[in-house]
């Protein structure tokens, strides 16, 4: 079973995120939050497998969440979904080790294959 946290300030984004992935075989969803800090403690907490990670989080963002991740030597794989895709952003990402980066807009159906990619 691949265990996922899901992160994003929109409910309504955590929900349809949420539908796509119990969609998969072998998903389950372990937790969620709504902002930096809520993320943090929760996915430290659950340690899920992996965790999908919102860019704009209130006044902290996502990149906020991968550093304390990386300095808690979490090992969690983190895949970003943002509507603020660009070029500058997706490498910030893979620079603090997040093995995805998508676009909220156009890019759903790519990370929804990449998380059933893992969950076999």
């Amino acid at each position: 079973m691949l265990r996922i946290f899901l992160v994003d300030d929109s409910s309504p984004v955590r929900e349809r995120i949420e539908a796509m992935l119990l969609a998969i075989p072998s998903v389950q969803v372990v937790g969620q939050a709504g902002d930096a800090d809520a993320a943090v403690s929760g996915i430290l907490a659950e340690r899920p497998d992996v965790v999908i990670l919102d860019l704009k989080l209130g006044e902290k963002t996502g990149f906020d969440v991968l550093r304390a991740l990386r300095a808690a030597s979490s090992g969690v794989d983190v895949y970003m979904l943002s509507n603020f895709a660009s070029p500058a952003y997706r490498a910030a990402a893979a620079k603090l080790g997040a093995l995805g980066f998508f676009d909220k807009s156009s890019e759903f159906d790519a990370l929804r294959a990449a998380i059933a990619a893992r969950a076999l």
